[in-house]
């Protein structure tokens, strides 16, 4: 008589029920573990992971970024050019409007100017001492113009170059982590704001073209090289400098000096 068949025994082998749940753990565990394998070795091209501690430095004041000495840098210039043509416009101003948003810039810039030299000398940041090549041409150009035909070009190129930075105090403001820059962002946000509103109360800014130009783009400005303030210490911040009585007033020199950038302020 021929044998029957035996019926598989059920629960044996790998492809039984609990064999196919620990098919499916080890390729659960093995899916999680070969990403951190397979780039554990290997470094980032883009070098963006190491991005934060190549362009920031730690100071006794807080975190230093590469923004917040941008800052620093352009304060300085912006006191190194609007201080003179604020000069300028006490003197040459048509209107007592025109003059006294000179008197603003003069006043203002003196006593932001001994601010960001003293942040900078406690940071470890080098500014310059003179206007960069753009600033130095819109002084050129105030200096050639006479009578309203001045007015006018004080009252807007001042003004756009205000609006330029106001909205990078707003950004240093709002992204510092640096005690020293936060404080420098209060006096120059509250600095430059006036000196919009006097230059607004000429009456000759032209805020249709104003409109066009801030919508441009400046060229991007490089950051100041990365300066290590690791002895930087607390400084007793100075008075404020007397303006001279020549009819162009020269800013106090910086501890640093590097030769000024082309770009906008």
């Amino acid at each position: 008589m021929r044998a029957r068949p035996r019926p598989p025994v059920q629960g044996r082998g790998i492809f039984s029920g609990t064999g196919l749940i620990f098919v499916c753990l080890a390729a659960t565990l093995a899916a999680l573990v070969f990403p951190i394998w397979s780039y554990a070795d290997r470094s980032d091209p883009t070098g963006s992971v190491n991005v934060l501690s190549v362009q920031t430095v730690s100071t006794a004041y807080g975190p230093l970024s590469a923004q917040d000495r941008d800052f620093i840098v352009k304060v300085r210039l912006a006191g190194l050019w609007e201080l003179p043509a604020g000069e300028m416009a006490e003197q040459k101003g048509t209107t007592a409007a025109v003059r006294t948003a000179g008197q603003h810039l003069v006043d203002g810039h003196t006593s932001l100017d001994a601010h960001v030299r003293t942040v900078a000398t406690q940071l470890g940041v080098p500014i310059p001492n003179g206007p960069n090549v753009q600033q130095q041409q819109w002084l050129a150009t105030l200096s050639a113009a006479q009578g309203q035909d001045f007015d006018r070009e004080f009252a807007n190129i001042v003004r756009l170059a205000h609006g330029r930075v106001f909205s990078l105090v707003a950004q240093v403001r709002a992204a510092t982590q640096n005690t020293l820059v936060r404080d420098l962002a209060d006096d120059a946000n509250t600095t430059v704001l006036d000196h919009i509103k006097v230059l607004e109360a000429t009456g000759y800014v032209d805020f249709g073209t104003l409109a066009q130009q801030l919508a441009t783009t400046p060229s991007p400005v490089a950051a100041p090289p990365v300066v290590a303030p690791a002895d930087a210490t607390p400084v007793a911040p100075g008075p404020a400098p007397t303006p001279s009585p020549s009819p162009t007033y020269t800013l106090p020199p910086a501890t640093a000096s590097p030769e000024p950038t082309s770009d906008n302020p």
